[in-house]
């Protein structure tokens, strides 16, 4: 069941977009080649504990962390670790989830580690912007979800990347996943409710160089590409208001 927000609910959870902003500001001046995916997620969680919030990823069926900081061929859900070290042309994306007084944002930023290749890079740039005609598409009017897989797909498949079909996008605030669920390709047989005022959820493709196909790891988390690819994800939380669609992790 789809859980309109209201206005005063909506502020709420933009004001704890607006935390993890700050949050991956933080991280934009202190990611760096040498540190290990641990110190990513320790780097995180103390800027948490400084501001009296939560990232409520943290035990989350077990999780061990506030983050999930996935490299390479990791899609989603990679766990911190301190063997895992960043190196020259990596690339590394970041996904967390804040809560501040019970409200809930979910955000992920991709950083180039040094150098990347020019091919890396193109994906990087590329999903990025997948995600703003995503979150385009979902302020046209009379908007449904499947507008936001149609502005995704018909963006990337000119590429010949690989759009991953098991993980989507969700609703978020209350809980840190809601409905409804925000796929990344068009398909009749997934969901297509039409937008409407009070709606949050996170639009966040996840895209790979090569094929689409995943795996999950035996450690219950890690997903990565079959053919070892690149992937890249980058993810914002959205309202539906009176104004159209407003960036609340922004």
């Amino acid at each position: 069941m789809i859980e309109l927000k209201s206005a005063e609910e909506i502020r709420k959870i933009r004001e704890s977009g607006a935390l993890l902003k700050e949050l991956f500001d933080m991280l934009d001046e202190t990611i760096k080649e040498g540190m290990s995916t641990y110190d990513v997620d320790r780097e995180a969680h103390e800027f948490m504990k400084r501001h009296h919030v939560t990232g409520p990823c943290l035990g989350y069926y077990g999780y061990p962390a506030v983050s999930c900081v996935s490299v390479n061929d990791t899609v989603i859900h990679g766990i911190p670790s301190k063997k895992i070290i960043l190196k020259d042309g990596d690339l590394v994306s970041v996904d967390i989830c804040l809560e501040k007084d019970g409200f809930i944002s979910d955000s992920t930023h991709t950083y180039e580690i040094g150098t990347v290749s020019s091919a890396v890079h193109d994906l990087n740039v590329r999903t990025r912007e997948a995600l703003y005609r995503g979150i385009e598409a979902a302020g046209t009017a009379n908007a449904r979800v499947q507008d936001i897989a149609h502005a995704i797909e018909s963006y990337i498949k000119q590429f010949g990347y690989g759009i991953v079909r098991e993980y989507c996008g969700h609703g978020v605030g209350f809980e840190m996943h809601e409905d409804p669920l925000i796929f990344n390709y068009v398909s009749i047989s997934n969901p297509n409710p039409k937008l409407r005022k009070g709606m949050v959820f996170a639009i966040e493709p996840m895209i790979c160089m090569g094929s689409h196909r995943i795996k999950d790891l035996k450690d219950g988390w890690t997903v990565k590409t079959v053919d070892g690819s690149v992937a890249c994800h980058w993810e914002h939380t959205v309202a539906i208001t009176d104004n159209g669609v407003e960036i609340l992790t922004r």
